[in-house]
């Protein structure tokens, strides 16, 4: 956690992807069911906390080699949104989350190294809505958002 601007208000920043495999299904992460980690058990994005100075497409490419044992070039991400305010978790912080896509990841190429993966078809994405972080709600909105202007 960073305090923004010199100020004592504590800041959040995290960088996470929308990940697609090579037969279109979205690769999100089952969190582990743990008490000392935000929404445990939980259905989430790859990805995490800043750290320093890295930028975004940085802590997003550092999160998915570790989570996902896979290296992933910077320029396969696209950036999808960005969320910034009041931080929900920490009572009088703020938060900036940075969601990006990247496409025709091959699972077979992957170890998830937290949670567990959870490979689901797009179409079938209502049946875990409840389920879902509200990170992971956010930029899966903005995914079928992109998708659909696209086609």
């Amino acid at each position: 956690m960073q305090m923004r601007n010199g100020l004592n208000t504590p800041h959040r920043a995290i960088a996470a992807a929308v990940v697609v495999d090579t037969a279109g299904d979205l690769l999100l992460q089952l969190r582990d069911d743990r008490p000392d980690i935000i929404y445990p058990g939980r259905i989430g994005l790859f990805g995490g906390h800043r750290e320093g100075d890295e930028s975004a497409l940085e802590c997003v490419r550092r999160e998915l080699a570790e989570e996902l044992t896979h290296d992933i070039a910077p320029e396969r991400f696209v950036l999808l949104a960005s969320r910034e305010g009041e931080d929900s978790e920490r009572k009088g912080g703020t938060f900036r989350g940075d969601f990006y896509l990247v496409r025709d990841i091959p699972r077979d190429k992957i170890v998830v190294t937290e949670g567990a993966l959870f490979a689901i078809a797009p179409h079938e994405i209502a049946q875990i809505e409840d389920r879902l972080t509200p990170t992971a709600r956010f930029a899966l909105d903005a995914y079928f958002a992109m998708i659909s202007k696209s086609s």
